[in-house]
């Protein structure tokens, strides 16, 4: 989860992330990166907006959803990406880590 100190949203959704965090702890690594302090790895992944929920698999983000979701779309979400995580590496693309804004 990409957040900012400042989205009231981000506020919203984190203590159930912070759930689905310890309820899926055996199976998916959760992690929150706050955008004011981390700006090139926001800038990185093309994060323009909080909160941002980017799903990555072998490395690779696969699935992202910006902006305020439900709690519920949220978890259906994880559900639905371990059911399909055998195929998602092979759909990921090739993250070029050269390449920034600034020429």
């Amino acid at each position: 989860m990409f957040y900012s100190s400042t989205c009231p949203y981000c506020r919203i959704i984190e203590p159930y992330f912070i759930q689905y965090a310890q309820e899926f702890k055996d199976t998916v690594l959760f992690a929150r990166l706050n955008i004011l302090t981390s700006m090139w790895t926001a800038e990185r992944y093309g994060v323009l907006g909080t909160p941002t929920f980017k799903f990555f698999c072998k490395g690779r983000p696969v699935f992202e959803v910006v902006g305020a979701i439900f709690p519920a779309i949220l978890k259906k979400m994880v559900e639905d990406l371990l059911v399909h995580g055998k195929e998602c590496a092979g759909k990921a693309t090739e993250i070029n880590y050269e390449i920034t804004g600034y020429g």
